[in-house]
């Protein structure tokens, strides 16, 4: 097989790949085997026709289609890894020579990765948010923990805002119940503004037993955008009270003994917890100096890949929540010109920051242990709320092991670009990265020791593409 490459731009290349015909063969005698199924002649059971009387009542030509049809994928499969071309999506083919018993001749254009190289990145200067817990933000931490064992009494009064009432409720729109709006036995927070607009103000000052019809506009449902009356019947009012913040609600609420002890271990938390985002945001930062460095071509087929990925994904919360895109743009406060932007100047420097994570992995020679991918998959098992075997299972049998490999590589270079930055927080104290790496790494290998043994078929399955260099996909554009 003869394969010439031609660069159509930084990011496109044409090949034209020819091929002796006698590597059909088998492609042939494949396609006469499954025609020979279809075909009922008189005289001959399915899969027993000749070849020649394939060719009397099919067509020779019939059979040659099906046999290039069979051979394509494999054919360019084979004309880009001799090339090591980095191919991205699907390629257009065309055949372009049939003859047979003597010559097969294609083209296929596709989207490459632009080629380049990482260039220096030792001690590339960043600055990341400063570490500080402050009292305030212990006291909410408390706030919240204390919500968390409230109790509810009964109020004999009327509502007020910050109780909690039971209530039904019913929609009528021209007289016809509605009947997505209604509910019974509902406990409802007044003040929460998380229900139908104007039902916060007719409850308050309610008693129980007494009801209210309103008129509203419903947002959502069948009857979206459309006037309605409301009626709302309070069965009761409860008042939430919070336990005292003492050494009784610490024995209650944690394992500490003293309110003293767990304030501590509260601030203690939320420091690794900032340190954690401040990890988070020195990668981030990191890959962003990094790009700075480098002006790449972007093949736009991956860009409107990233971009139609993005919608989708936005698309998919959106029904999850039961909200409208024109809903959404609106608490967002954005115009939909402004959102088309905002997503494509995100997805370009996520292919971008891609292809440079990609290229770093090369140019470094990383690879991917199966150590490594085992915690991969607890890792993401656990932030699905799955088993890890019950995600080996689903990577593996839907042929995602090679985006995972790429994915755990691009994390590799990224770890290793941060590795080697300098980074200040905005007080101007030095960050120490490594310390931060440590932490993260250690949290990590006590979840992969828990759960190494669910995660063999994955090993298994990944072990061929373990040594194989970086392939980026469209799909797994975010760095």
């Amino acid at each position: 097989m003869k394969t010439d490459v031609e660069e159509l731009s930084p990011t496109r290349v044409k090949l034209t790949v020819e091929v002796p015909f006698d590597e059909l063969k088998p492609n042939l005698e494949k396609a006469y085997k499954e025609i020979s199924q279809q075909v009922r002649l008189k005289g001959f059971r399915p899969g027993k026709v000749p070849a020649r009387l394939i060719d009397q009542y099919v067509g020779r030509g019939t059979v040659l289609q099906e046999a290039v049809n069979d051979a394509l994928p494999g054919l360019y499969g084979r004309a880009v890894e001799e090339t090591e071309l980095f191919a991205l999506g699907q390629p257009d083919v065309e055949i372009t020579e049939l003859e047979d018993n003597e010559q097969f001749a294609f083209t296929a254009e596709v989207d490459i990765r632009p080629k380049f190289e990482v260039p220096d990145y030792d001690g590339l200067e960043i600055t990341v948010d400063t570490v500080e817990v402050t009292d305030e933000e212990i006291e909410e931490t408390l706030s919240n923990l204390r919500e968390r064992f409230a109790t509810l009494t009964n109020a004999e009064r009327p509502a007020e805002e910050g109780d909690f009432a039971s209530i039904d409720l019913a929609a009528t729109v021209d007289g016809e119940d509605v009947e997505d709006a209604r509910t019974s036995g509902y406990s409802y927070e007044v003040g929460s503004r998380s229900s139908v607009e104007g039902l916060d103000d007719q409850i308050v000052g309610m008693n129980a037993g007494d009801s209210k019809t309103f008129t509203t506009t419903l947002v959502g449902g069948e009857h979206e955008d459309q006037e309605a009356e409301v009626t709302v019947t309070v069965h009761s009012v409860k008042i939430k009270e919070l336990p005292e913040l003492d050494d009784e609600f610490a024995q209650l609420g944690s394992e500490f003994d003293t309110i003293e002890e767990l304030r501590a271990d509260v601030r203690k938390r939320l420091g690794d917890q900032k340190r954690g985002q401040q990890l988070g945001q020195a990668r981030d930062k990191a890959l962003e100096a990094l790009m700075e460095k480098l002006d790449i071509p972007l093949p736009e087929s991956v860009i409107e890949s990233e971009i139609q990925r993005r919608n989708e994904q936005l698309d998919q919360q959106l029904q999850m929540y039961g909200m409208s895109r024109d809903k959404y743009l609106e608490d967002q406060e954005k115009s939909e010109e402004d959102y088309d932007q905002e997503i494509k100047d995100g997805a370009r420097e996520a292919v971008k920051g891609g292809f440079i994570l990609d290229q770093l992995a090369l140019q470094e020679e990383l690879t991917v242990e199966n150590e490594e991918l085992t915690e991969y998959v607890v890792r993401n098992a656990m932030q699905m709320g799955v088993q890890p075997d019950v995600l080996a299972k689903h990577l593996t049998e839907n042929g995602q092991i090679p985006a995972v490999v790429s994915e755990v590589l691009r994390t590799k270079a990224l770890n290793l670009v941060v590795e080697h930055v300098k980074a200040t927080d905005e007080n101007g104290a030095d960050v120490d990265i490594a310390a931060l790496q440590r932490q993260e790494s250690g949290e990590d290998e006590d979840d992969a020791e828990e759960q190494t043994a669910a995660v063999e078929t994955t090993e298994a399955a990944a072990e061929p593409e373990a040594e194989t260099e970086a392939e980026p996909e469209e799909k797994k554009a975010d760095a």
